[in-house]
């Protein structure tokens, strides 16, 4: 008997680095029962699948954010068309599920979004109670078992990881990575202070790692840190260098944003803080995690009753959430025996 034909799968990426971590346990999943993968994904992203084993290619989407860039959709569709059996629409967003349907791939899976019923042949309803982020992409291989139990795995040669941090004049496992930002907005940040008054706490160098948007921040704290105890490298890294230094890392301080997600699926010990947004919904699925989010802290007074807030910026203009997070308490996570971290 000749072998069944190979199944050939294309999957449209999020637009996030955080939301591209999450779908790791889903592709997982599909290659584990034959799926070949290729990976339709913003350059913003594409690096999370290049560090992803079961990922046979990667393509570089030529759109940007916004928009819906009908002809250059149409242009890519004619060169994806015939190439393809299934696809998976991650992104809940018309556009997402345009290039699939003008390259008339015969199956394509998504949840119901806007107004593309006829744009997706097998259509998930959105659950009234959002799951955790990776149960709700991983739901849509169909599979129904142990759902709950994923979590994303992120890989790299270790030579990369060497030269990453070589490159620096750094040593593996002799330095902190922090980083600070988070692209939604500053009600997610931990203040500059703060990070600044960690830096000169603990005993090992700290990278400060970022987007060219988040130099200042970071050019901040290192400024505030004092000469010699940081390595600013915000806006001076590729994103792949980026994950080669946590990966690297003796530790990882953050906020609730991508590069916390990386750091969980690197498997590095790390502190997550959290004020706007909740662990709940997001957390980092790493057993080295240790959170910080004071509304779960009964010993904080006065409660957070306003927590999450899930908004840009604190409504009420304290960031209590937040400032109130000291960094003597995320001294004292990361010396946790569970991370061994100092």
């Amino acid at each position: 008997m000749r072998p069944e034909p190979e199944s050939r799968s294309l999957v449209i990426a999020p637009q996030w680095i955080g939301d591209a971590v999450m779908t790791e346990p889903l592709l997982r999943r599909l290659h584990a029962r034959g799926e070949r993968l290729t990976v339709g994904a913003l350059p913003s992203v594409a690096p999370v699948y290049r560090a992803m084993p079961q990922v046979q290619e990667v393509i570089e989407f030529p759109f940007a954010h916004g928009g819906l860039q009908f002809k250059a959709r149409r242009a890519l569709s004619k060169q994806l068309h015939g190439h393809f059996d299934t696809a998976y629409v991650l992104p809940n967003s018309l556009k997402s599920a345009l290039l699939p349907f003008l390259a008339s791939i015969p199956k394509r899976v998504g949840y119901l979004g806007e107004a593309r019923v006829g744009l997706l042949t097998h259509r998930l309803k959105n659950p009234k109670n959002r799951p955790p982020m990776v149960t709700f992409y991983s739901a849509l291989s169909g599979d129904k078992q142990g759902l709950e139990s994923d979590r994303p795995q992120l890989q790299m040669p270790p030579e990369q990881i060497d030269a990453a941090w070589r490159a620096h004049g750094l040593q593996a496992g002799g330095y902190f990575v922090f980083a600070p930002g988070a692209e939604y907005g500053p009600a997610k940040r931990w203040p500059a202070s703060h990070f600044a008054e960690l830096a000169k706490s603990v005993a090992s160098p700290v990278v400060l790692l970022g987007s060219a948007k988040e130099a200042p921040l970071c050019h901040e704290i290192a400024a505030a840190a004092g000469a010699g105890r940081c390595f600013d490298l915000s806006g001076k890294t590729s994103l792949a260098d980026a994950f080669a230094l946590i990966a690297g890392a003796k530790a990882v301080v953050s906020n609730d944003s991508g590069l916390m997600h990386v750091a969980a699926a690197f498997g590095v010990p790390q502190v997550a803080l959290f004020g706007s947004s909740s662990p709940l919904h997001t957390p980092p699925l790493n057993d080295r995690a240790q959170v910080i989010w004071l509304k779960q802290d009964v010993a904080y007074q006065p409660p957070l009753e306003c927590s999450p807030c899930f908004e840009r910026e604190c409504p009420l203009g304290h960031t209590r959430c937040l400032y109130d997070i000291t960094p003597e308490a995320v001294l004292a996570a990361l010396r946790d025996p569970s991370l061994a971290a100092t």
